[in-house]
């Protein structure tokens, strides 16, 4: 086994045991402020880190892309991340991360990259609430150490959205997904931290008139499910009477999609419930993984006709 399968075999094991790497950068100094915060990305992520290379600029980009660096034959989108967040990059942008998201590849420009550290998902916490629109999480670096250092996670979903927006919609302009009929009085159960998914999620479920609950943490889906159950126990019905299907992301604060799966499918109150893996980790390795944790489907966000039709398979088993 090479070195870099070995990377990946490990991080995927690291997945399992509800932890994750995270690579710290920074984007310079912060809207009014001389501090330098950090910020992460999940390495599943990234394919590479490059000194930053020759940038070609193109005629009518948005404002916030540099251009295209060509990178091993490949055309890649170079977006300028500080400028996303409103960061002033006193040393320059030095740094390229070339990233691997919902089966697209872009790379962003960063000042500097720091280091990759090792955390638990209860480690990270919701950032929803805190006036971050483009940040979905806070990670505790240091535990529970009262004076952590403390690292924003970019909701990547939301930037591509709004640097890319025809290319990163819910449903193509006039787009009609098929109609799903599930058992009278159940829901599909979602659940992703980040607020863009949430929204092209329930735009999706919406036009396959499916019932939902939407939550934005893996332990609010399970404190959600055990509730549930605990209602159809009092109603002298089974939880399959009230949860048709569970739909969850992978990268989550308190409890990950993983952990949340892993759950489920070891619970006898739970496991006849099927789960749908939504995330933007592509790629046969987390695909795989996805199954041995006892997921029932995959789906790559955000595919709106991959979406309604996996869906639909899995139900209709």
């Amino acid at each position: 086994m090479n070195k870099a399968m070995r990377d990946i075999d490990e991080r995927t094991n690291l997945a399992g045991n509800s932890m994750f790497e995270l690579l710290l950068f920074r984007l310079g100094q912060a809207p009014g402020t001389e501090r330098r915060e950090l910020f992460g990305i999940n390495v599943f992520k990234v394919r590479e880190i490059l000194v930053m290379p020759e940038v070609t600029v193109m005629v009518n980009a948005p404002p916030t892309v540099m251009g295209v660096a060509n990178i091993r034959g490949e055309m890649i989108p170079v977006i300028n991340l500080p400028a996303v967040v409103g960061c002033n990059p006193t040393k320059g942008l030095g740094i390229l991360l070339v990233t691997e998201f919902a089966r697209t590849t872009q790379a962003f420009a960063v000042e500097e990259v720091n280091e990759i550290v090792r955390l638990e998902w209860k480690q990270v916490l919701s950032a929803e609430g805190t006036g971050g629109g483009l940040v979905t999480s806070i990670a505790r670096l240091d535990g529970n150490a009262e004076n952590t250092r403390l690292a924003q996670v970019l909701d990547v979903e939301q930037i591509l959205r709004d640097v890319f927006p025809r290319e990163h919609q819910a449903l193509p302009d006039g787009g009609v997904l098929p109609r799903l009929q599930l058992p009278p009085g159940t829901v599909i159960l979602a659940a992703d931290d980040s607020a863009t998914a949430r929204l092209m999620i329930e735009q999706g479920l919406q036009a396959m008139n499916v019932p939902y609950i939407m939550t934005k943490t893996g332990k609010e889906a399970w404190d959600r499910l055990e509730a549930l159950s605990a209602q159809a126990v009092a109603e002298g019905k089974t939880i399959k009477d009230k949860v048709a299907l569970v739909l969850t992301d992978l990268e989550m604060p308190e409890m990950d999609g993983f952990t949340l799966t892993r759950n489920i499918k070891q619970d006898g109150r739970f496991n006849a419930i099927p789960v749908v893996i939504h995330s933007s980790l592509t790629g046969t390795t987390n695909e795989g993984h996805v199954k041995s944790v006892g997921a029932d489907a995959y789906i790559a966000k955000f595919v709106a006709e991959e979406f309604a039709a996996t869906i639909g398979r899995v139900l209709a088993h």
